[in-house]
């Protein structure tokens, strides 16, 4: 019986992390088909193009698909895909700031209140928390591509703001208008980035304690398990020693 409910266990992981990549597809296709939509879809012509496949491309969506999700923004029949960002409190006190693409307004808008909500959180205001947090551009590279020096080099000449090294990687800050320009100027050294995008930097963070920690993950998962969200942004802080009690 023992290994009957160990195989039970193991499926039902598999099951849910075949959920959770079929949601991230689904995100990153909408994307794709969202970006090409907005200018031309030609990935060298489009910024914003290019970056969605770049991303969609290291998280490993099928070439068909990219295909398929830029052929998509041409065709009468797509979805009309729009940008809705949300901002709000989550457990603690904290700041978030949601940003979906949504064809459902009433649905995605029922679906984040929801989910905070039960997770004791509250959805503000347009403006709620934004004036806390920079919009910036952020350039991701794995901590493999070299160590802080030579990132902080090679981010320096390429003309960025900022760059913050951790052990999972590498954050290069830009200006919004130079983002693109920065992610090409450092593919000669660094090569092909992780990711570019443009993000919500929060001006101070909170550091939250376990139960607050506890709460506000199973927030940020349910967030991320639906479809319509594309990114959530907060101004937390959670200790190493807070993330190592919680498994």
């Amino acid at each position: 019986m023992a290994g009957h409910s160990k195989f039970k266990n193991i499926m039902h992981r598999k099951g849910a992390q075949d959920k959770k990549r079929a949601v991230l597809f689904s995100k990153l296709s909408r994307e794709i088909t969202v970006a090409a939509k907005m200018g031309l879809p030609d990935p060298n012509m489009n910024a914003r193009l290019r970056a969605a496949v770049i991303t969609a491309r290291k998280e490993g969506l099928p070439k068909d698909n990219i295909e398929r999700s830029i052929n998509k923004a041409a065709g009468a029949d797509g979805a009309n895909y729009e940008e809705v960002r949300y901002e709000g409190f989550g457990p603690g006190g904290v700041a978030l700031i949601i940003e979906t693409l949504t064809d459902n307004r009433n649905r995605t808008a029922t679906n984040v209140k929801t989910a905070v909500s039960k997770n004791g959180g509250n959805v503000g205001a347009p403006g709620a928390v934004s004036h806390g947090f920079d919009r910036l551009g952020l350039i991701a590279y794995p901590a493999a591509v070299g160590d802080a020096e030579k990132v902080f080099e090679a981010a320096l000449e390429a003309g960025a703001d900022d760059v913050e090294t951790t052990e999972d990687g590498h954050s290069i800050w830009t200006a919004v208008e130079s983002l693109h320009e920065v992610a090409k100027a450092l593919e000669p050294t660094l090569g092909e980035a992780e990711s570019v995008k443009l993000a919500w930097r929060p001006q101070t963070q909170v550091e939250v304690d376990e139960a607050t920690a506890s709460t506000l993950l199973k927030l940020l998962d349910a967030l991320d398990d639906d479809d319509d969200v594309q990114t959530v942004w907060g101004n937390y802080d959670i200790p190493d020693a807070v993330m190592e009690k919680l498994g």
